[in-house]
């Protein structure tokens, strides 16, 4: 999994300040996207983090057919 305190793909220099992608509202769990986009509610954290690795799997996906277009 994806670590706050490193550099992302393509990234040199410090590492900038970054929050967290997950918190909880009336004892439900959502994560925030890059878009500004907050995905739940989830019964759990466990359950926000599984459908946090399948949105960034499906954006790798996207991403990667898009790139094909390009070449």
């Amino acid at each position: 999994m994806y670590c706050m305190e490193q550099n992302r793909k393509g990234e040199k220099g410090p590492i900038p300040y970054r929050t967290g992608r997950f918190f909880s509202a009336d004892s439900m769990w959502y994560f925030a996207s890059r878009e500004g986009i907050d995905h739940g509610p989830f019964p759990s954290r466990t359950l926000a983090v599984d459908a946090l690795k399948r949105y960034l799997e499906s954006c790798l996906q996207v991403e990667n057919r898009l790139q094909g277009f390009n070449t």
